[in-house]
């Protein structure tokens, strides 16, 4: 899709949602697979004030009523729809997006919520823009490959920048490493957004393509196992592998290969305009400009939690090293056992450096002595004994895994990020129940 295709579809869109008699601040949803109709649907709402509402098309019933029944969209738009409102009458646009599209979180902790940013006056909304094109320096020679699904933020940030800047998409229905494959190799991509899961299956395939089109391939959305940043740095040119720490709710920092290699597992310095902060609690917070600003739709004591004057959390705890950020942990999983906390992420950091293992998952499990115990899930071709061992040569006796799993895969949601509830639940419920578990290894307390 190219620039100026994808004005065309946005001004149609915009039309036919106006014809509705749709309004500024109005919400429309949308559940529809990726498609180059759906991302021009959901900017050509944005750049009317008309606010997006992207779904996972694979929401159950259930989930699905509670972010509608939340939203009240005005309109709900699935595919058939979809193709009806990408032939609707042109109407005039914004040069930018005058919303941001109100994603909801996974809800992991609790009842998904969307984060509502309202509708930007004209100068707010073009800082906001200009504030993603000034990290990522979109240009009308860029083509982006985007393999990641647009109701999460990150490829949709990406893919209006680069419209914007009058480059082409190229959008896959959903992540399929033969398709990449194909694609890099066809569309000779210069940008494009993955998670680090993406990588994985990407190198584990072998035959890799010509990659010297990239100018930037940034990686987010979950912790990057250093096995596979050295191995994206190696294979993709030298400068072009970035990443970023941020959220559903707003972005922190950007690290540039250069910064990695110097400080290895930084998530980089913040962002221009932004200032960082740890505090006692080992709590991120960052301190952002006006139209960074956002709110929890209709929760106004969540929004209270989330805010510290001009600074938000997204809950991660992490520590700061000469301006460069590490991240430790979510608070949610967090793992404290004995009275001590245990970072998930600092001990499958320790864990990927083990040859053989090719993906790593710690998480805690109820322990009538410790309160939790360190659990991990490897999938690779190791030994249980062997990653205890690595772990005990490595790190303190009360971080190391007391039990560990040899798994096929990981469950991860739709944008990478590791399910530890759900592997908590089916492999401590394969230890305690009358299943026999063939690939677990009981290690004992160390």
């Amino acid at each position: 899709m190219t620039a100026s295709d994808a004005e065309l579809l946005q001004a149609r869109v915009a039309g036919a949602l106006l014809g509705r008699g749709l309004h500024q601040g109005d919400r429309v949803a949308f559940g529809c697979p990726n498609s180059v109709d759906l991302l021009c649907g959901i900017l050509g709402a944005a750049r009317v004030g008309i606010v997006p509402v992207p779904m996972n098309q694979a929401l159950l019933d259930e989930e699905r009523a509670l972010i509608l029944d939340d939203a009240e969209p005005a309109l709900v738009v699935g595919p058939a729809e979809l193709e009806t409102l990408v032939e609707g009458p042109t109407a005039d646009i914004a040069p930018v997006p005058l919303v941001r599209p109100m994603h909801y979180t996974s809800g992991t902790t609790g009842r998904p919520k969307g984060v509502w940013s309202g509708v930007l006056d004209e100068p707010d909304a073009v800082a906001l823009q200009q504030d993603e094109a000034d990290v990522w320096e979109f240009a009308a020679d860029d083509v982006l490959l985007v393999c990641s699904p647009l109701y999460h933020s990150a490829p949709l940030r990406f893919s209006t920048g680069t419209l914007l800047a009058g480059g082409d998409v190229v959008v896959l229905e959903r992540f399929d490493v033969g398709a990449v494959v194909h694609a890099i190799a066809d569309e000779r991509p210069t940008l494009s957004f993955v998670v680090p899961a993406h990588l994985q299956r990407l190198f584990a395939r072998g035959d890799l393509p010509d990659l010297s089109s990239f100018r930037r391939l940034v990686h987010a959305g979950a912790p990057c196992p250093r096995p596979i940043k050295e191995a994206a740095l190696d294979a993709f040119p030298s400068g072009t592998v970035w990443e970023f720490y941020g959220s559903t709710e707003g972005q922190f920092t950007a690290c540039p290969p250069e910064d990695w290699l110097a400080h290895p597992g930084t998530v980089g310095r913040a962002r221009p305009g932004r200032r960082l902060e740890v505090d006692s609690d080992g709590l991120i917070w960052c301190h952002v400009p006006t139209f960074a600003r956002f709110e929890y739709w209709r929760d106004p004591e969540r929004t209270r939690q989330a805010w510290r004057d001009d600074a938000f959390t997204a809950g991660d705890l992490g520590h700061l090293d000469d301006g460069f950020l590490f991240i430790d942990s979510r608070r949610d999983d967090l793992i404290i056992s004995g009275g001590v906390n245990v970072y998930p992420a600092e001990v499958e950091n320790v864990l990927s450096t083990l040859t053989g293992v090719d993906d790593v998952a710690v998480f805690g499990v109820p322990d009538d002595r410790w309160g939790q115990r360190v659990c991990a899930a490897v999938v690779g071709d190791v030994r249980p004994e062997m990653v205890v061992d690595h772990a005990r040569a490595h790190l303190a006796a009360y971080k190391c895994p007391k039990d560990v799993y040899l798994v096929d895969d990981l469950p991860r949601t739709g944008t990478g990020k590791v399910r530890r509830s759900r592997l908590a639940a089916e492999l401590f419920q394969d230890v305690d129940g009358a299943g026999d578990h063939e690939q677990h290894q009981q290690q004992g307390n160390a």
